[in-house]
């Protein structure tokens, strides 16, 4: 049974918990269990980090208001009676210390969406049954023009996390030869994210080419990558996900938990630490905030400089071809046909 709520404190503010010994994460072979409680504090103790990877942005939740279990699902647009769900629009009733941004969806239709301003708003989510915080690349000055590029290498079939370790470091060594400073973090799960900040001047549109444009080259430079969008086709590769990089797709930010037996997190990791890491499990909410009071944040410069665009957009524009948009998007200027291709095929 749940006990009361209680205060903890989150910045310059006490936040109230309801049924703090509620399990969240259950105890495995390799972990303690984890109390709702507990994910609220973790979050209050690696505030440096989140807040660097949150502030100010458009953030949607991943709610598990039950806890994580095995065989617990998301819900989805075709089944909505799932166990957990993505919170796109600001919940009512928050408190006043909770604001909210405004953000356009592809159908066009506008929303009021979660904005962390402080750390004191991720430790009410958390009270929410948020575990896991997905950030647009946009900050609330300009919901229109992103400030990050993102790239998702996502190992599909047998692809291993230590395929993606060596397809991220050539990312590393094309963003460099571009003039980019790339920065990555385990996704908390098997695949490695990218990230590099540019200036807020270009379209999500823009954005979303220059990845497909980095993919390719991805594709062109590595062995085992594939730019595939139909999962059919994808074999025993790193997919990059291109995709991520359309308004209103997101992806786990640093420091958040997911949804993993453990409560293992997406890790922000130096590039010398990511080629050394074995398994990505060993950062976990028990684990994490020492390595971070120790270490620092591996992402701490990632501010420091606004990158351009440009030498990304130019790779676009050496093969200029179109590729399918998610299927939640209308149908897209000169976008090929949206259709799976053992369907086409029977068609």
């Amino acid at each position: 049974m749940a006990s009361d709520a209680v205060e903890i404190e989150a910045g310059v503010r006490s936040v109230r918990v309801s049924s703090p010994t509620r399990v969240i994460y259950e105890a495995t072979e390799f972990s303690p269990e984890v109390t709702k409680v507990m994910v609220a504090e973790y979050y209050v103790a690696v505030a440096d980090g989140l807040l660097r990877a949150l502030r100010d942005r458009p953030v949607a939740l991943e709610r598990w208001p039950k806890g994580v279990r095995e065989g617990m699902v998301m819900s989805t647009r075709a089944d909505s009676h799932g166990d957990a769900f993505y919170q796109k629009r600001m919940m009512k009733g928050a408190p006043s210390f909770v604001e909210s941004t405004r953000v356009l969806f592809p159908s066009g239709r506008p929303a009021d969406e979660l904005c962390v301003t402080e750390i004191a708003v991720a430790a009410w989510a958390a009270h929410m049954g948020a575990i896991t915080f997905h950030p647009w690349p946009t900050r609330r000055a300009d919901n229109d023009r992103p400030d990050e590029l993102r790239i998702d290498l996502d190992p599909f079939g047998s692809a291993t996390f230590a395929d993606a370790v060596r397809v991220a470091d050539v990312a590393r060594e094309l963003f460099a030869e571009l003039g980019v400073r790339a920065f990555a973090k385990t996704s908390g799960k098997r695949g490695i994210h990218v990230y590099a900040r540019i200036a807020p001047h270009w379209t999500f549109t823009d954005v979303r080419h220059a990845a497909i444009a980095v993919a390719r080259e991805l594709e062109r430079r590595a062995d085992g990558v594939t730019t595939a969008w139909w999962k059919e086709e994808r074999g025993n590769n790193i997919f990059v996900d291109f995709n991520q990089n359309c308004r209103d797709r997101t992806i786990a930010s640093a420091y958040s938990l997911r949804p993993s037996p453990g409560a293992t997190v997406s890790m922000p990791v130096t590039w010398d630490d990511l080629a050394a890491l074995r398994d990505p499990r060993e950062f976990t909410l028990h684990t994490v905030p020492s390595k971070l009071s120790h270490d620092g944040d591996a992402w701490a410069e990632i501010d420091d400089v606004e990158h351009s665009l440009d030498p990304l957009l130019d790779l676009w524009n050496a093969d200029p071809t179109e590729m399918p948009y998610p299927p939640e998007y209308p149908k897209m200027p000169g976008e090929p046909k949206r259709v799976q291709p053992s369907k086409a095929k029977k068609g």
